[in-house]
């Protein structure tokens, strides 16, 4: 593989240049930056705590070296897989938003917002207050079923006799899901309260319960989904320009747009089921990727997802270190963040239908 550096983007060929891959030079360190602050914040996160560990101990237990077995306990076993599962549901939140905005063409759908999570919330809900004897290792199950349950929902109510709207996708999506959270709602409230209360910190979408088995199961679909969502990348590039545009570059719109819904459905379910709603990860991250490096839609997906894991990353570290002793749900300040800016793009976007 060969390296070809133009000004403005950085062309990597294959031996015999079969293969050749384009990439924007701007793109590319705006990723490094971003991996470069994930992994600073992942050391910190590691490093940070009631019992401390200095960031080098933090560097030479992930290198295999024993400093103590108690700070081999604090890193690996209590505090590397918590972070780790941070990322990871950034990232797939993240990608499913850029998957939902792009197959509805509107940079206001967001899985949290057109129902995707509460849907998944309800049926992961359901399991724990009503039948807690149903082990855990379904939840995934239940959340991908509940979540893709309303994602054919809200499809089938945003139809018209003209086709698809995408506003009236985006309307009935908060008409679902302020329904479905009202049902989420009544189970907490008459439910059994100990059961209520265990539902109720999975709700505010805390991170401090995830194990290494919750990270394998990501990265499990993670390797999946991404894949995926990068294959079809080319046709969702068509699809920016519009839906005839698209077709009359030939592309499968029709299977593409499904194929978007159903790994959008998938991230934002797998990744609620492990650590609850997150709200507006997936809203905010398309949007700054696009901002900070305009790139093609492969590049944005991997950039979104880069932002998508720094963005929990962070808020789970601030909340677990900025008020402690005291805890804060990363799905709390995840909204904290995004309601300004959910209203500021609502502003913009009247702004400039006007």
């Amino acid at each position: 593989m060969t390296a070809v550096t133009h000004p403005r983007q950085i062309v990597l060929r294959s031996p015999r240049e079969r293969l050749a891959l384009k990439l924007p030079l701007r793109a590319v360190l705006v990723l490094c930056l971003l991996l470069l602050a994930l992994f600073l914040t992942i050391a910190v996160s590691l490093a940070t705590g009631s019992y401390g560990v200095a960031l080098g101990d933090v560097l030479d237990t992930l290198r295999g070296i024993t400093i103590s077995r108690a700070i081999d306990n604090v890193v690996w076993e209590f505090r590397f897989a918590r972070t780790l599962a941070a990322a990871l549901v950034g990232a797939m939140m993240a990608l499913s938003g850029a998957a939902l905005q792009n197959a509805t063409r509107n940079g206001l759908a967001d899985p949290s917002l057109v129902g995707v999570s509460q849907g998944a919330a309800l049926a992961v809900v359901t399991l724990t207050v009503v039948f807690p004897d149903i082990s855990s290792s379904w939840r995934p199950w239940a959340a991908f079923a509940g979540a893709i349950l309303v994602a054919l929902a809200v499809q089938g109510l945003a139809r018209t006799r003209q086709g698809g709207s995408t506003i009236r996708f985006i309307l009935m999506g908060i008409g679902l899901s302020a329904f479905i959270s009202s049902i989420t709602s009544a189970m907490m409230t008459y439910g059994e309260i100990d059961r209520a209360m265990a539902a109720l910190a999975w709700l505010a979408g805390s991170i401090n319960a995830a194990s290494w088995g919750d990270v394998w199961t990501l990265l499990a679909w993670c390797a999946v989904l991404l894949p995926a969502l990068l294959a079809i990348s080319r046709t969702m590039s068509a699809l920016r320009f519009g839906e005839a545009a698209a077709i009359g570059l030939g592309a499968p719109v029709k299977l593409v747009r499904n194929l978007q819904l159903a790994v959008a459905v998938a991230l934002a379910a797998i990744a609620t089921s492990v650590v609850g709603p997150l709200g507006f990860v997936g809203l905010i991250a398309p949007h700054a990727a696009q901002r900070l490096a305009p790139a093609g839609m492969a590049m944005h997906l991997i950039l979104t997802a880069a932002i998508g894991a720094l963005l929990v990353s962070l808020a789970d570290l601030i909340g677990r270190a900025a008020f402690a002793p005291i805890q804060i749900p990363a799905g709390l300040l995840t909204a904290l963040i995004g309601v300004p800016l959910f209203v500021a793009l609502l502003l913009r976007s009247r702004a400039t239908t006007h």
